[in-house]
């Protein structure tokens, strides 16, 4: 997703890309083996424009990623919606104190400031393969759910509770405060 910067004017234009699975899973390497499936292509909507030497881009990213219900361990459909706006400065001599930051600027030709809506630019095009790649990241739930009340699995046989009770017996729980409970019956009857 390369935006050649020669070809932002003060005019606003409209960029659109699209990738796939395969774009997904080459960025998803090297994560500690990925459980998210990008099912549909990833579209990403661009606004770009110029004031001055300064870039402005409103990003938004949307499509559907396959993730693995963390109760209940269903694989279901989890929509992407994220939009971004971001203005670039020119870099010029300035050298980010962030190595991450650097590395970045020298790879992608941008870097982002801490606030995550500014940055600088350098060189002729910018690249924002890994800063979409980074953006869904972080906006995929810690700990999926297919749905808010999803029952799971039962501890013990391992049944989807979603599709109803399971046939294991209720075993009363050990309590810190039965042998409390315990004297209380007993002091309770005499």
């Amino acid at each position: 997703m390369k935006i050649s910067l020669d070809s932002i004017t003060a005019r606003p234009s409209q960029l659109h890309f699209e990738v796939g699975g395969p774009w997904w899973q080459s960025h998803a390497t090297g994560r500690g083996g990925s459980l998210e499936e990008l099912v549909e292509p990833l579209v990403v909507d661009v606004g770009a424009h110029k004031v001055g030497d300064e870039v402005f881009l409103d990003i938004d990213l949307h499509g559907s990623m396959d993730l693995e219900c963390g109760r209940c361990l269903a694989r279901y459909r989890h929509p992407l919606r994220e939009t971004f706006q971001l203005v670039l400065e020119p870099a010029g001599d300035r050298l980010p104190s962030d190595p991450e930051a650097s590395e970045s600027l020298a790879r992608d030709g941008l870097c982002l400031c801490e606030n995550f809506e500014s940055g600088w630019f350098r060189g002729g095009e910018i690249q924002l393969d890994s800063l979409c790649f980074e953006w869904i990241s972080l906006a995929l739930p810690v700990k999926p759910l297919c749905r808010e009340d999803c029952a799971g699995l039962c501890a013990r046989c391992g049944a989807e509770l979603n599709q109803g009770a399971c046939n294991c017996q209720e075993i009363p729980q050990d309590s810190p405060f039965a042998v409390l409970a315990a004297l209380r019956d007993e002091h309770g009857r005499s």
